[in-house]
C-alpha cells in the first residue's frame, strides 16, 4: 500500500513590495565617518534586549513599504510575518497567510499513516519551521518573525550571496520556535540549583515526560514542595498502553531489540508494581544497551565508561541535529554521571537509583521503590531515542 500524501495551500495572497531593500540593521551606534558594524544575519527571541531594540524600527520600515504599494497593515497584531526581497528590488509580504510547518521527531513508534492525528505529548522534539508553499530562491532575502505564546522570534538573512540555504533557515526557525515554546525548560536547565535539585532526586527532562509533566515536577521543586505526591501522579500515569508503546519504540533500534527477552519482563514488572525487579533489572542493562550501540557504529567494543557516555552525547546530538535541542545531550550526559553511574559510600541512604550500588547489593531495600523504577526506565528510554 503507497503512503497517502495531502496537498495544503496558503491561506491568501501575499502583499507586493517595490523598491525594497532592507540590507542589515546597525550594530552600534555611529557618529559619522569611518566604518560601523552591521547585522547582515541574525536570529532571536523576544527574552533578548536586542529583539526590542530593532523590532520597532524594522517593522516600521516593512510597514511603510506596504503603505507605498496601498497596503496599510500593522505587523505588531501578526502571528506570522514572512518577508522575501528578490535581487530586482521587489518581494512578498506575507502576513498570517503563508502555510508553516513544523519538523518534529516523535515518541511515537512509526510508521504512522498521513492525516494521524498528533497531540503535544507525542512531540519528542522541534527541528525545523519553515513555509513549504512560498517560493524562495537562492538570491532571495528572508525575514520572519515567529509569535509562539508571548513571546517573538525573529529571523533575517539579508546577505547578498547568492546561496540562500532553505535547510539552514528551517534549522534556525525551528531552534527559535523551540526555545520560546519551552523556554521555562530551558531555564530550568541552565538554572543550576534546580538542575541539581531535580537530578538529586532522579529526575531530568526525559523526553517521555518533556512538556506538562516535566513542569509539574519542576514546579513542585521550585516552590520548595515535597517531590512524592506530584512523582506518585506520575507513576499513575504510566499505564500499560503507555509501556507498550515506549517498549516498541525501543524495539525498533537494533541495540535494545537484541534485550527483548530481558527487558520486557522488566515492564511487566513496572505494571505489577513490583520496583525491584524492574531497577534490578533496568540498571544493570543500561551500560550493556550504551556498549551495543558503541558497537553498532563504531564496529569494535568497549565497557569503558567515559567513552561510552562521550559516544552518547555526540551520537545524541547527530540525532537531534545539534547541541541546542530538547534532547539535552550534554546535560543527560551530567545526569548519567551525577545520578545513573554516581560513586556510593557503604551506608549511603539514597542510592537506589544508582547502578553501582544496585549492583553491587548495596542500596537499602527501602530505596528500592515506584519511582526510582519509573526513573530507571525513563532513562533507558532516553537513551532509546539517541540510538
Amino acid at each position: 500500500m503507497q503512503p497517502q500524501s495531502f496537498d495544503f495551500f496558503n491561506l491568501g495572497e501575499p502583499i507586493k513590495l517595490v523598491d525594497m531593500r532592507l540590507v542589515g540593521i546597525n550594530a552600534k551606534p555611529y557618529n559619522g565617518g569611518g566604518s560601523t558594524e552591521v547585522y547582515t544575519t541574525l536570529a532571536l527571541t523576544s527574552d533578548q534586549a536586542l529583539f526590542q531594540a530593532i523590532i520597532g524600527n524594522l517593522a516600521s520600515a516593512i510597514e511603510h513599504n506596504a503603505q507605498q504599494v496601498g497596503e496599510h497593515v500593522s505587523l505588531g497584531r501578526a502571528n506570522t510575518v514572512l518577508m522575501v526581497q528578490r535581487a530586482d528590488g521587489t518581494g512578498e509580504l506575507w502576513i498570517d497567510k503563508a502555510a508553516m510547518c513544523t519538523y518534529s521527531t516523535l515518541k511515537r513508534p512509526g510508521p504512522l499513516a498521513a492525516g494521524t492525528v498528533l497531540f503535544e505529548a507525542d512531540i519528542a522534539d522541534i527541528t525545523g519551521v519553515w513555509f513549504p508553499k512560498v517560493d524562495i530562491g537562492p538570491t532571495d532575502r528572508v525575514l520572519c518573525i515567529i509569535r509562539e505564546g508571548w513571546r517573538f522570534g525573529l529571523y533575517f538573512d539579508f546577505r547578498q550571496k547568492g546561496d540562500f540555504s532553505v535547510q539552514e533557515a528551517t534549522q534556525t526557525l525551528g531552534t527559535l520556535y523551540r526555545r520560546m515554546r519551552f523556554a521555562d525548560l530551558y531555564a530550568a536547565v541552565a538554572n543550576q540549583p534546580t538542575f541539581d535539585g531535580l537530578v538529586s532526586a532522579g529526575w531530568f527532562p526525559f523526553l517521555e515526560i518533556v512538556g506538562n509533566e516535566f513542569k509539574n515536577l519542576m514546579s513542585t521543586h521550585e516552590n520548595g514542595f515535597p517531590l512524592k505526591d506530584t512523582e506518585h501522579a506520575l507513576i499513575e500515569k504510566f499505564d500499560n498502553p503507555r509501556l507498550d508503546r515506549m517498549f516498541s519504540r525501543w524495539m525498533e533500534k537494533p541495540s535494545l531489540k537484541a534485550k527483548e527477552t530481558i527487558l520486557r519482563p522488566a515492564l511487566n514488572a513496572y505494571q505489577a508494581k513490583e520496583p525491584v525487579s524492574v531497577i534490578k533489572i533496568i540498571l544493570t542493562e543500561i551500560e550493556g544497551v550504551m556498549a551495543e550501540a558503541y558497537f553498532h557504529v563504531k564496529g569494535e567494543r568497549t565497557r569503558q565508561m567515559k567513552k561510552l557516555l562521550a559516544f552518547m552525547i555526540d551520537l545524541a546530538e547527530e540525532r537531534a541535529g545539534g547541541k541546542d535541542t530538547l534532547f539535552f545531550p550534554a546535560d543527560f550526559g551530567r545526569y548519567l554521571v551525577r545520578y545513573t553511574y554516581r560513586n556510593f559510600e557503604p551506608g549511603d541512604t539514597d542510592s537506589g537509583g544508582s547502578r553501582h550500588a544496585v549492583g553491587h547489593g548495596a542500596a537499602p531495600s527501602d530505596q528500592y521503590d515506584m519511582t526510582r523504577a519509573l526513573q530507571a526506565i525513563l532513562t533507558l528510554d532516553q537513551l532509546a531515542f539517541y540510538i
